[in-house]
């Protein structure tokens, strides 16, 4: 059995969150060599293009991502068995439910955040994905939507996917408000109910909580912990600054014994694996456009981002000019 998925439970004590645009299969290798702990997922994948559309190709990932986790977007119980099936099949450790994305394009799919307003629905999905195939199905929600009450709405969502054998959420901490703020805006203006998220946990003491939103140091994650949750997820933060919220999180989220990581090390790294895409036809900024935020708060962090993003876009740029990058930013550590 693979590491990844005997310890995706105990790896979401730390999770990257998903991130449309983010956290493709570049991002997470990177995210890897960060950290081998933490549980890493993918961007959502929608049931339509995977079941109706066959693009299998969303599935690709490196063995060396595990743990890791496919999300899924939809609403029809055998299309997301389906896709879940897929899912387990292309070697995934867990398989999501998205219930929290407010985007007008997943409302009008009816899945994401809208799914809140649905719980029987949800728990039909669930049930449906969870029979379908041998991964954990976990789900992630907001706390409620629009005219919600949170203390009302959440705790009712909570039984009904527990009930059907649902036993880890990771639950963003604040409403989406799908009729008047976009995506962006849902991602900041709501206030965070962290309290909230927190006597979940009293009223399902089994039921395995990770907290999300506005965690932007590893400290902060950490004090979460301390708090009670079972596990924290971190999006933008872990994205922009990797290194700060990763190189660390073995040993202080984990206890893990041996040295922290480095960005430079990471980076030396990628090398081969730039190489290796670059034969394989792909481009270099596909992968360097993760790596931009590497040494975000060092001196050299802002010629290093000027570099990778000007010179990705060169002819016959490669790996070369990554190496030469880490060298500057090393002269002046």
């Amino acid at each position: 059995m693979k590491q990844g998925i005997r310890s995706t439970t105990d790896a979401s004590r730390l999770s990257v969150a998903p991130m449309m645009d983010w956290t493709d299969k570049h991002c997470r290798y990177l995210h890897r060599l960060l950290s081998r702990r933490v549980l890493l997922y993918t961007e959502m994948v929608t049931t339509p293009a995977l079941v109706r559309g066959g693009a299998l190709h969303l599935l690709d990932h490196s063995p060396n991502e595990h743990p890791v986790a496919l999300q899924l977007g939809g609403s029809d119980p055998k299309e997301l068995a389906q896709a879940a099936r897929l899912g387990a099949e292309a070697g995934y450790d867990e398989i999501n439910l998205n219930c929290g994305c407010p985007s007008d394009r997943v409302q009008s799919g009816t899945f994401g955040a809208v799914l809140m307003e649905h719980p029987a629905l949800v728990a039909e999905c669930c049930a449906a994905m969870i029979d379908a195939q041998p991964r954990e199905v976990t789900v992630k929600c907001r706390i409620g939507v629009d005219d919600q009450n949170p203390e009302e709405v959440l705790p009712e969502f909570l039984a009904r996917i527990v009930a059907v054998g649902v036993q880890r959420v990771t639950i963003h901490a604040r409403k989406a408000w799908l009729d008047g703020l976009s995506p962006k805006e849902n991602r900041d203006i709501p206030p965070l109910e962290y309290e909230l998220v927190q006597r979940m946990k009293g009223l399902f003491p089994n039921l395995h909580i990770s907290i999300n939103g506005g965690v932007t140091s590893l400290d902060q994650a950490v004090a979460l912990l301390d708090q009670g949750m079972d596990g924290v997820m971190i999006g933008r933060a872990a994205y922009h600054q990797p290194a700060d919220i990763l190189c660390a999180a073995d040993r202080l989220v984990f206890g893990g014994k041996g040295p922290d990581s480095t960005p430079e090390a990471a980076v030396w790294a990628m090398l081969p694996y730039i190489e290796a895409h670059l034969v394989a036809g792909g481009k270099l900024s596909q992968i360097t456009r993760h790596m931009l935020g590497l040494f975000a708060g060092r001196p050299g962090a802002r010629a290093w981002r000027r570099q990778l993003s000007e010179g990705a876009a060169r002819p016959n740029a490669g790996p070369d000019l990554v190496a030469r990058a880490l060298d500057e930013i090393m002269t002046m550590a």
